[in-house]
C-alpha cells in the first residue's frame, strides 16, 4: 500500500477530485495547508507598501491506494491540477505499513 499526498493550488481541487473519481478513487482526506517552495512565496502591494507573503494558500490531497493503483493516481493528479506556472505543486508518495477500519476491523488492502 502507499499514500500519496499532493499539494497543489486551491482552485484546482474540484478538477484533481473529479480525475480521482474517473480512476476508480472513491475516498481521500483533504486539508487546508499554507507553504512555500523554491519561490519562497510572492511580493503583494497593501496601501502603498511593498510586503512579502511567506506562505501561500494550498490544498492537500491525501489518498491511499494499492501498488498497482499509484501510477494512475499520480497520472490523474498531475494532468489535472498542473497549469504550467510556478507554484503548481508536488506530489510525494509514501508506504504505508498498515490500514485498519476502525468499524470492521479489516487490516491492510481490504481496509481501504
Amino acid at each position: 500500500m502507499k499514500k500519496v499526498e499532493a499539494i497543489i493550488k486551491p482552485f484546482k481541487l474540484d478538477e484533481v477530485k473529479d480525475a480521482l473519481s474517473e480512476v476508480g478513487i472513491q475516498g481521500m482526506t483533504v486539508t487546508e495547508v499554507k507553504g512555500f517552495g523554491r519561490t519562497g512565496g510572492k511580493k503583494e502591494v497593501y496601501r502603498g507598501s511593498a510586503y512579502v507573503v511567506d506562505f501561500v494558500p494550498k490544498v492537500k490531497i491525501e489518498i491511499v491506494v494499492t501498488d498497482d493503483m499509484v501510477a494512475q493516481v499520480i497520472d490523474a493528479v498531475e494532468k489535472s491540477a498542473k497549469t504550467g506556472r510556478i507554484g503548481d505543486g508536488k506530489i510525494f508518495v509514501v508506504s504505508l505499513d498498515e490500514a485498519v477500519r476502525i468499524r470492521t476491523g479489516e487490516r491492510g488492502e481490504a481496509a481501504i
